[in-house]
Formats: structure tokens, sequence, C-alpha cells
């Protein structure tokens, strides 16, 4: 059913379903479901979601449904269902044969509805959207009955048989429950149960006239598949009243039990799904799967492994109270999963050329340089070695400061699993006194090897033989909004990070990089982690950065913010 990285900790929905369990609730029998409306792509609050009807289901040994709630035609779509099978799968969950759609209910819906009506539970209203927004009331003020509220059932059935048979235009009538118009809850007075829509679904193209409202659909879909455990986020605490009062009407035995936590809020990123969805139409983003959306699908393609997603989840646990979760602790999730498992290489991203005066002009030796040095059993690759090379031009400075530990006038540095080089002269640009091109000595006798002389050398910097360089593209990817809590801003587009994104086209890789795959991770030496991108062609691998080396926006102690 699911892969579980870690134990799953305690918490207060797990102390719910253990006492049902002890007095025996539902059978001894546990069923989650994952519920997403098909009408975008899920993202990193999905995923936590996903880890936790998943991970429920299988430390108790129940099920998981994957549902989708499909209710409201307007903007669903097969390309975003087929989008979410593909990412909760890559996340590594698994629902077998239990893949529904509430639109595989709609006959049973519609019965249910008529159900209503036949007891007195729900009738037919003929006020507009505006007059029932009126009738409502406040939050201090009681709401007025419908005029409508006393029809007789067999009007109601007779108005609701045309309704779905398409006699009235969309918005003359709708379905509302009878409940308590005066009730302190505003979600429970004569909430609309169906509503005349004609919009052509994606599953059920232009059968239907009328659909039903998700609050109805979701938790009758919920009985309608043993459902014990309905879990949701905190939005939906509201609304409970009404799940109840559906199923109470219209079920009978166990009925799911409806249970809330916190949403995952996340520093630096929107993950409303409206929000998103106005990133990807105004063109502030290449897609869904831009690198710099918080989606599931965006995150697989910056390089984010599923398993990092999954130890975060578990990280941050499950909360009753909305928090802000710092974007580091899933930066250094990743970062931490990668360590382990990316392979070294070396990548210039600015090259600065590198004469090597006294190496034979047209010598070629290669270097075994280890895949990973924690892990042996991953292997070495051969590294070619020239006497013209290519390393980053923040890697040599004029004038150096005390403290700077790299190339310079009057300095040596070690080239990373070869040679120590030393400083001989530069050249420069006559226009801008920038440095084009630095001569250098080596010593032969220092091959992977210290000194014999004992002198220390304290840098270290990466490199690449110029000969044979893989031109790259890098793709260096930063938090995409400026202000760490965008999501509650009206106008948050106006805080987008203009530096969210910086391309480097002129990118030199080492020669084992040519033949990158799409979705393989690396590790630059001293640049952070890189994954090859889909946009990588036989001209040249282009690269996004999944995370540098180091966090350089906060400290991981006390990054969950409650």
């Amino acid at each position: 059913m699911s892969v579980l990285s870690t134990p799953s900790p305690g918490d207060f929905i797990r102390d719910i379903i253990e006492e049902g369990l002890r007095i025996g609730k539902h059978e001894g029998c546990v069923a989650t479901r994952f519920p997403p409306e098909p009408n975008g792509y899920i993202h990193i609050g999905h995923a936590k979601s996903v880890c936790l009807n998943f991970g429920i289901a299988a430390q108790y040994s129940g099920t998981c449904n994957l549902r989708l709630d499909d209710t409201d035609p307007a903007g669903e779509s097969m390309e975003y269902v087929e989008s979410i099978i593909r990412d909760v799968r890559w996340l590594g969950f698994d629902w077998g044969d239990r893949l529904f759609y509430a639109s595989d209910y709609f006959e049973k819906l519609y019965a249910f509805a008529v159900e209503l009506i036949r007891t007195g539970n729900a009738y037919v209203c003929s006020l507009n959207a505006d007059e029932v927004r009126e009738h409502r009331g406040t939050f201090t003020d009681p709401g007025k009955e419908s005029p409508y509220r006393g029809r007789p059932v067999e009007e109601n059935l007779d108005l609701f048989v045309r309704m779905r048979a398409g006699e009235f235009p969309d918005g003359a009538h709708t379905l509302r429950a009878k409940i308590d118009m005066a009730a302190p809850n505003i979600v429970m007075r004569d909430p609309v149960l169906y509503r005349i829509k004609r919009e052509p679904h994606y599953r059920t193209g232009d059968r239907w006239v009328i659909y039903p409202m998700y609050d109805f659909a979701h938790c009758l879909s919920d009985a309608l598949e043993n459902i014990t455990h309905s879990i949701c986020t905190l939005e939906f605490e509201n609304n409970r009243p009404l799940y109840d009062w559906i199923v109470e009407k219209l079920i009978s035995g166990d009925r799911p039990r409806q249970i809330e936590f916190a949403r995952l809020n996340l520093s630096y990123t929107v993950l409303s799904k409206r929000r998103l969805i106005d990133l990807v139409r105004s063109k502030n983003v290449k897609g869904w799967d831009d690198p710099r959306m918080p989606t599931v699908t965006g995150m697989r393609r910056r390089g984010y492994t599923p398993e990092a997603i999954r130890n975060f989840c578990a990280e941050i646990g499950v909360a009753k109270n909305d928090n802000l979760i710092d974007v580091s602790l899933l930066e250094h999730c990743v970062r931490e999963d990668l360590n382990e498992k990316a392979p070294r290489a070396m990548c210039v991203l600015r090259p600065l050329k590198v004469v090597i005066d006294n190496y034979p002009e047209n010598q070629t030796e290669e270097f075994d340089c280890a895949n990973h040095p924690q892990h042996p059993e991953m292997g070495t690759r051969k590294v070619p070695f020239s006497r013209e090379l290519y390393i980053e031009r923040d890697d040599f400075m004029e004038d150096p400061p005390k403290k700077y530990n790299r190339l310079g006038p009057g300095r040596e540095v070690r080239l990373r699993n070869a040679y120590i080089i030393k400083f001989e002269r530069m050249l420069k640009d006559e226009k801008t006194g920038e440095a084009t091109e630095i001569h250098c000595s080596y010593d032969p006798a220092t091959r992977s090897a210290p000194p014999a002389d004992g002198r220390k050398v304290q840098g270290v910097i990466h490199w690449v033989s110029a000969a044979h360089a893989v031109p790259a593209e890098v793709r260096l990817y930063d938090r995409l909004f400026t202000i760490e809590d965008p999501g509650g801003e009206d106008e948050f587009l106006s805080y987008l990070n203009p530096d969210s994104l910086e391309t480097l086209s002129a990118c030199c890789a080492e020669a084992s990089l040519k033949d990158a795959r799409p979705g393989d991770r690396y590790q630059f030496e001293r640049l952070g982690y890189f994954c090859a991108d889909p946009d990588s062609t036989a001209g040249g691998p282009v690269f996004n950065r999944v995370v540098p080396l180091r966090d350089s926006w906060a400290k991981i102690a006390g990054l969950k913010k409650s």
C-alpha cells in the first residue's frame, strides 16, 4: 500500500483511531481516503495529507482509497486526474483496485437527494444566488426562511425531476437542505445541495445538468466506500455538523467520522490552488511543473525525492492548529536525502580559463574519482585532466582578503582529486580590467597527495578540463516570493521574487555528465545538488539546482513556527 520511511509518531488523530479500535468501533477496521478535486495539480500540502492517510491505513493494517471528488465540472479535466494519479504513485503509495470518482456515484447521490425530499429534509428553492446570500443572515443575525421552504413534497419532487431533465436555466432553482435558518453555524442555514450547471463533465459528458455540491457528495461518497475516518484540514471544521447531518439522515449503522488537522503553510510559498492557478495563467511561472512551484510535479522536476518529501511530512507531524513551517526544513530534508544518494561530479558554472604552463601541451591523463566519498560501493569514474582547465570565476581574486583560501597572486590551491597549482600571471580585459585567463604552474609530485616538503595548502577548488568539457545550461532557483507569508496578502503577485530563476548558459561540466538523463541527480562538488532537466538535448544537458549544499536563509533549529 505505501512506503513508510520512518516510524509514525503518535498524534491526536491516531489517539482517536486507537480509542475507536479499543471499543470496537467500525468492527476494528480502519479505512481512509485521499480525495482531491481534479481542478489542479497537487502540491506539498496535499502530499502531507497523502502521507497521513496512506500512512495511517498502513499502520493499522487498513485500506486507503484514492478518490477524485469531481462534482464541479468547471475547471476539472483528465489532465489533472492523470497528474494526481501519477504524483501520488511517485510519492510511493498504492491504492490497489480502490481508485474511485465521485462521479461514479451521481445516480446514487441523486437518489439520496430524492430521499431527503421525500422525508421533508430538502426542498427546491427558487431564490437566485444573491437572494440566497441575503436571506442567510450574518454571524450575529439569524437568516430568513426562503418563501419556497414550505413547498409540498410532491411539488419539490416534481421540480427536482424537471431540474434533472434540463427544463430550467442555470440558476433558476437549487435543492437546499431544510435544517435551521437561525443556526449559530451559518453552514447549517439551509445549505445548497444541488445546483443547475450546464457544463460538460470530463467523464459523464452532457448526461447531467445538475451537480451535487461538494459538501453533499463528499460525505456520502465516504459512506458509500465504507470510510471509517474522514481526515481533512481545518477549513472544513465548520462544515463537520453538515457532514454529520447528511450521513445521519441517509446512512444507517457505522458512519465515517470527520477529523480535522492543521493544513500545511510553508514560508515563501503559496499553497492555495486558486493562487497556483493564477501563477500558471498569468505566466509568472512556466507551468504546473515549473521547479519553483510547490506542486509535486514541480518538485519532482526540480529534483526533490519522494523519500525527502515523506521525511519532511513525518518531521512536521500533525497539529490541531495552523502553523507556518519554514521552507528551509523541507530543503534540509531534501539535502539530507541527496547527501546519501547523489553521486559526486564537477561542473563549473561561471568559467574562468586556467593554463598550466609547465604541463605538457598534448598530454591528457585520467583521475579515478570516487562517486561518493562515504559510499565506496558506488564506484569511481574517470575524469580527464589536461593543460587547459576551467575553474569558477569566484575561485580567483586579484586582491583577496586575508581569509580567502582560493587562488590569487602568490597563492597555491589544490585542484580537487588532482594536483596543486600555483598562480604565475594573468591576462585581463583591457576595458573592464577583469581577469580573462590565469596562468599557473603545477607540482607533478602532488597528484592526489600532500606536498613532500610539508607545506600546507588551504584551498581545494573544483575544475573541468577545457578540452573535455561538456557545455551545459544550469538553472539556479530561489524562493518564488520575497516575503515569508505571501499567502496572507491579497496582492500576492506583487511579492514575486524577480531573482527566483537565474539561467547560466555557458557552464562547463565534466565529461561523465554528457549522458545525464532527465531525473538523474548529482552533487556538484562545492556547489550543491543538481538534477538533469527534461529540457536536456543531445546538444548538452540542462541541470536544475535542487538545493545548495548549505541553507543560506535560516538555521535548521527552530524552523517550525507554531
